[in-house]
């Protein structure tokens, strides 16, 4: 594999991936305008059914993406060392954007309790809401959430020591939890005292932790892909950014968790 890499980079006269014309960005950006306005007509009682085809629609783009991504990685040669580097750099702009778009929602949250207006009783919590118990399901995610963490760092260093079973134990793992937690963030909102309609506590606190929870879902299905290729021995020791991506985008998970446990269950509850 590693004389068929430098054999191509050798044909290019250059270390750089020069993509070919795809049709999936075009094809990504449409399948996520057709699920925010589902989302939209749901939230307005007008069925789920275009949200479910722009979630389809999202996941079949996906798929066929990163089909194209891994066989340009593992089977082409493509991301050599300084293709991979760019990556870095990109994946790490990527996870900032994330954080400022988490940004705003801390924003919203913070100006309505720490100046509550009028409308909510001049209080915060505002009168009339009965908030969770933070030491409760919220707890319980947290230390999901955190051992979650601590696995898929796991497999990540048993990969990087080519302890494949050890790789595969850690992923699947960490996957468990964040089904596990995703199952207990569902049945906290079925059984919240309030609802995404219950003025700018509900609206805060369900667009954060809801938000959060997606990313839990998108992230659950990054290290799945992951567990897939890890098994069919795409991975190398020194040749796994697909891997690494997935394993910072799970600790950026973990890290917006502590400041949403902290911020709005804990200190906007009491």
């Amino acid at each position: 594999m590693a004389d068929t890499h430098a054999a191509q980079t050798h044909a290019r006269g250059h270390d750089y991936h020069l993509v070919e014309p795809s049709p999936w960005p075009v094809l990504g950006a449409l399948s996520a305008l057709v699920l925010t306005g589902g989302m939209v007509m749901f939230m307005h009682d007008m069925g789920v059914w275009v949200a479910a085809l722009g979630g389809l629609m999202l996941l079949y783009t996906m798929f066929v993406w990163w089909h194209d991504v891994v066989k340009e990685a593992t089977f082409e040669g493509h991301h050599t060392r300084v293709v991979q580097i760019g990556m870095r750099y990109g994946m790490a702009l990527f996870i900032a954007s994330e954080v400022m778009f988490f940004l705003a929602w801390f924003w919203a949250f913070f100006n309505a309790s720490l100046f509550p207006a009028e409308a909510v009783g001049g209080v915060w919590p505002p009168e009339g809401i009965e908030v969770l118990d933070p030491w409760g399901l919220p707890f319980l995610n947290t230390l999901i959430l955190l051992t979650s963490g601590a696995t898929v760092t796991w497999a990540h260093h048993a990969l990087r020591e080519g302890d494949r079973r050890g790789t595969l134990m850690g992923l699947a793992l960490t996957i468990v939890l964040g089904l596990t937690f995703t199952a207990i963030q569902i049945y906290e909102y079925a059984h919240a005292a309030f609802t995404f309609t219950s003025g700018i506590y509900g609206s805060t606190f369900f667009m954060a932790t809801g938000f959060h929870g997606a990313h839990v879902i998108i992230g659950t299905v990054f290290l799945t892909v992951c567990l897939v290729r890890a098994a069919k021995g795409h991975f190398k020791p020194d040749h796994h950014f697909g891997f690494e991506a997935a394993a910072w985008y799970w600790h950026f998970v973990d890290v917006v968790w502590l400041f949403l446990f902290t911020s709005i269950y804990w200190w906007g509850g009491s």
